[in-house]
């Protein structure tokens, strides 16, 4: 697909198959693998032309033949991965968001950005009464969140998490990083004055500009001179996953959350040297989901200061642009 290719059509609604449903969307979020469709750097598989968007909440429209348990206008939100082979290691596993056969959902098949989507009754998840739309928007990266913080990586109480990259995603990070007693430092630019704000709000012990301070000397004072215990890296840029491997200590935890979107140059020799622990994450599996809406409904993380601008869909380019920018934090649609 050509960079950029993307405009909005008029499109039928469509109609739930065998085991599907039709989703009325109520509430669909941009997410970052949305700018690298549209930039066409995507490494998932995708295939055009499709209608985008995966981050979703809506209510049951109708439901398709065969399909038992759901009940049209019930509220609900849906995983991605739509279609996985259900006969490899990773899915009888139940990791099937590691399936060689995976397609997922806004990019292989019509997703999110539009007034109504169809997905299998099997990836439905139902939201709880107290969760707005919007909050259920963000149920899946907060599911894909849990999935790289709580479930690959090991934090204990008491442990120093450096977060790098104040976003949405970086937000949650701490959030979740707290909930498992640890004490929580997130990094940011000179651009996300608002953002490092908004994660001392949120139970930041610290936070910082990169470029206003000495990142290794700030975590070195409050570390007594080791370094971060773990660092969640979910900037997606080369220079946060640099600055990630140098805030760590030896012995350390290392997860990369981020997409960069391109190949960068890794300092591996610092990885066999501080013997560290690093893994990387994708996406998120049913325990995931679970845990994050156990999250939202008991209050343990808060999304609605996440929420920033609520536009119309056909206000898109808009809406790519203030992402793109860093303006505010969570931008979602209302189809």
């Amino acid at each position: 697909m050509a960079p950029g290719n993307m405009e909005i059509r008029e499109v039928s609604v469509p109609s739930p198959g065998p085991g599907e449903v039709l989703i009325e969307v109520k509430a669909a979020g941009i997410c970052g693998s949305d700018i690298h469709i549209y930039h066409s750097d995507i490494k998932i598989p995708l295939r055009p032309p499709v209608i985008t968007g995966h981050e979703f909440s809506g209510v049951i429209a109708a439901v398709g033949e065969g399909v038992s348990g759901w009940e049209i206008g019930e509220r609900v939100t849906s995983e991605t991965a739509v279609i996985y082979c259900g006969k490899c290691l990773y899915c009888r596993t139940g990791f099937y968001n590691l399936c060689p056969e995976r397609r997922t959902l806004g990019y292989w098949v019509n997703g999110a950005f539009a007034p109504y989507t169809v997905v299998p009754a099997s990836r439905l998840h139902r939201l709880p009464e107290n969760i707005s739309f919007e909050e259920g928007a963000m149920t899946e990266p907060l599911a894909c969140v849990v999935h790289a913080v709580n479930e690959l990586t090991s934090i204990k109480a008491g442990d120093v998490v450096a977060v790098v990259g104040p976003g949405p995603i970086g937000l949650l990070a701490l959030q979740l990083s707290r909930l498992e007693g640890a004490d929580v430092i997130v990094f940011g630019t000179s651009t996300d004055e608002a953002r490092l704000k908004m994660a001392k709000e949120l139970g930041a012990l610290e936070t910082a500009s990169i470029q206003d301070v000495d990142a290794i000397g700030f975590m070195g004072k409050i570390t007594g001179g080791l370094g971060a215990d773990v660092v969640l890296e979910c900037s997606g840029s080369a220079g946060g996953t640099a600055l990630g491997l140098d805030l760590v200590r030896r012995m350390g935890q290392f997860t990369q959350i981020g997409l960069h979107g391109k190949r960068i140059e890794v300092d591996f020799e610092r990885i066999c040297y501080k013997e560290l622990k690093v893994t990387g994450s994708l996406g998120s599996i049913w325990s995931s989901w679970e845990k994050a809406l156990k999250f939202m409904e008991d209050g343990g993380v808060q999304l609605k200061p996440l929420i920033g601008d609520i536009l119309s869909l056909t206000d898109w380019q808009e809406g790519f642009k203030r992402f793109e920018e860093k303006r505010g934090l969570k931008i979602i649609f209302r189809p």
